[in-house]
């Protein structure tokens, strides 16, 4: 199992144990022995292992404020020092033959949707690092035991390409500014 993979799991299983509806967390991953350099008594206070080659989940305050999950994420950028992120989310789907009786009205939408019988409510952990790689876990609420955890390199692509781009350097809107 890749590093980033064995976080994503990690992180699912944590969170699948604080149970279901949470708000979205997003965490900073760092490479162990980063941490180690940058903040040993951080380091020692979580338990590092002094011999991890791991990536260390550090969970960021609440996620700013917006009206979307990619409006949010919008507003953050990661010092060099984080070599990837994660987020954990929920939320609710409905098969694709019902999508057109959903109410326009957002307030009416919500709660028809809360309240629809083929409701399927769904925890997504996503984390990317850097070099583009990713990997994603699925859990579905009626699927409680850890092997029916869906998971792979890229099962929720919107959500990864919003994460992948707070990793992207900040490039200054007069390239002769430099």
């Amino acid at each position: 199992m890749n590093p980033l993979e064995d976080v994503v799991l990690t992180l699912e299983r944590t969170i699948g144990e604080e149970g279901w509806d949470l708000p979205p967390r997003l965490y900073a991953l760092v490479p162990a022995a980063e941490l180690r350099a940058a903040s040993p008594d951080l380091a020692a206070e979580i338990g590092l292992d002094p011999a991890a080659d791991q990536l260390v989940l550090l969970e960021q305050p609440d996620m700013p404020a917006a009206d979307s999950l990619e409006e949010s994420l919008a507003t953050i950028v990661w010092p060099d020092a984080v070599a990837g992120c994660a987020i954990a989310l929920e939320r609710v789907v409905l098969p694709p033959a019902v999508e057109d009786d959903i109410p326009d009205d957002a307030d009416e939408a919500a709660r028809w949707v809360a309240g629809h019988p083929a409701r399927e409510d769904v925890r997504m952990i996503v984390g990317v690092l850097r070099d583009g790689t990713r990997h994603s876990a699925l859990r579905f609420r009626r699927h409680a035991a850890d092997d029916e955890v869906l998971h792979g390199d890229d099962l929720v692509p919107a959500v990864g390409d919003a994460l992948e781009a707070t990793l992207e350097p900040d490039e200054p809107d007069d390239p002769a500014a430099g």
